[in-house]
């Protein structure tokens, strides 16, 4: 077996037995996080029947995952690194999911370029839970009015998604994600990466975010 499938199978054991442990009902799914790896680390998951892999630049999805998106149409692609309005018209035809939507011009450019080839993508909102100036996201005091914009444009809005500010504890962040989460009626839930997945499960995260854990150190 190989080693990125080994270190997928103790993420998804481990976050079982975590929640089984607490009593939680909650079976979230993990976004392996192929951002600046080669396709040779990322086939493995593939043969094993992985679907859900993130990428946080378009040019770099496009060129490793044209071809394999033809052969391999289960393959579900998340864009979660900052989009630009510019590239949009790119992501849309190689993304099944956008995580990081933080504007009204990013979603009506989105929803502009999706139309245009009859595709309609999965839409997280970004939300800047720690306020933090150089993070891109909403403000928590705007996210209700961009989904309500992004709902009336026909966006298929499923959920939140944030990066809490590091070296910090993130519970309460995650604490006040879920209860936004629930306040807008969404069942999904896009938090927790390599260092607090765990933690982001408990509070009813529906996709981790893992790179380092699965694939190793990035170089």
């Amino acid at each position: 077996m190989h080693n990125t499938v080994k270190n997928l199978l103790d993420i998804e054991n481990n976050i079982k037995n975590h929640l089984n442990k607490l009593n939680i009902n909650n079976n979230p799914k993990v976004i392996a996080v192929s951002k600046t790896f080669c396709i040779d680390k990322i086939l493995p998951l593939i043969d094993y029947g992985h679907i859900d892999f993130g990428e946080n630049k378009v040019q770099e999805a496009i060129e490793k995952w044209t071809n394999i998106k033809k052969t391999n149409s289960k393959v579900k692609l998340h864009m979660i690194g900052r989009l630009q309005t510019n590239k949009v018209k790119f992501a849309v035809r190689i993304f099944d999911y956008i995580h990081s939507v933080d504007s009204e011009k990013l979603a009506k450019k989105i929803c502009d370029e999706q139309n245009k080839i009859g595709k309609k993508i999965k839409i997280f909102l970004q939300v800047n839970i720690g306020n933090e100036n150089q993070k891109s996201g909403i403000s928590k005091n705007h996210v209700i009015q961009l989904a309500n914009y992004c709902k009336e444009i026909g966006l298929d809005l499923i959920g939140l998604m944030c990066i809490p500010p590091i070296n910090v504890d993130p519970d309460n962040y995650f604490k006040d994600m879920k209860e936004l989460n629930n306040v807008l009626g969404f069942t999904e839930l896009s938090m927790g990466m390599s260092s607090d997945f765990l933690l982001a499960t408990q509070y009813l995260s529906t996709y981790v975010r893992i790179g380092s854990g699965i694939f190793g150190a990035r170089s």
